[in-house]
């Protein structure tokens, strides 16, 4: 299964960059890769929110589309996200963000296999180089949208 662990200075305030990372249906305007999404359902309460959201991704002729469970603990200022459908036979993705004056450290955790095995070894083989390009575009767009804040 492909893994990786990114981490990222980011000139932002915290609760900005968990504001970025839960605007879900904005991914396809600068995040690589991703072609759609869509929001099911958004549910706030005292201690979560609690999104079902749909996510299309790939590059060239490899296309799909699949749904996750994305949680934000308030409390933790985490964001985890689980597959609930789709070409994924697992996904694992954890958000978590540390503020310090100007500067929040955000680290990404990502672990996930592909029902398709073929692709699922493609993947392996350019996954670290597609999950920096990932983490480069949230750093951009945080910056251009909350830099300096």
């Amino acid at each position: 299964m492909p893994k990786a662990s990114i981490k990222r200075l980011i000139e932002c305030k915290k609760k900005d960059l968990i504001e970025l990372v839960l605007d879900i249906e904005k991914y396809p305007d600068f995040i690589p890769f991703c072609h759609a999404a869509k929001i099911h359902e958004k549910k706030d309460d005292n201690d979560f929110i609690k999104i079902i959201a749909d996510l299309t991704i790939g590059k060239g002729p490899f296309k799909d589309t699949y749904k996750s469970d994305v949680l934000f603990n308030k409390n933790e200022g985490s964001i985890i996200v689980k597959n609930i459908e789709g070409p994924l036979n697992h996904l694992s993705n954890n958000w978590s963000f540390k503020e310090n004056k100007s500067i929040t450290e955000v680290t990404f955790d990502i672990d996930f296999e592909i029902k398709n095995k073929f692709l699922n070894t493609m993947m392996t083989a350019s996954f670290q180089f597609g999950m920096e390009k990932i983490a480069d575009a949230f750093q951009r767009r945080a910056e251009e949208l909350f830099g300096n804040s």
